[in-house]
């Protein structure tokens, strides 16, 4: 084999290498823009994710006015049977 030979092989393999190169960086490249896009899309979703847990903590504050203004109704209602039973009472007491 002589020098000549040899070289173009070098040459040939040296070629061989740049298109891989060149391949793998499209690679890289579209691989960087798909990572890009996902990071994106994570912080779109963990911001989407904390306005849904602010909105339930509001849902839960606002479940739980609601049955504290409930219960207090009921216990306005059983005082009100309580005093008007008290009021029974007096009357008969005076009689």
């Amino acid at each position: 084999m002589t020098v000549a030979d040899q070289l173009d092989k070098v040459v040939a393999k040296t070629e061989r290498l740049i298109e891989l190169c060149a391949a793998l960086q499209e690679e890289n490249d579209l691989l960087k823009l798909e990572n890009q896009s996902l990071g994106t899309a994570l912080t779109v979703s963990k911001d989407k994710i904390g306005e849904l847990e602010q909105k339930l903590k509001v849902i839960k504050m606002a479940k739980s006015f609601s049955e504290t203004n409930e219960k207090t109704l009921d216990i306005k209602q059983k005082i009100n049977e309580f005093v008007q039973e008290i009021d029974k009472c007096i009357v008969l007491l005076k009689k």
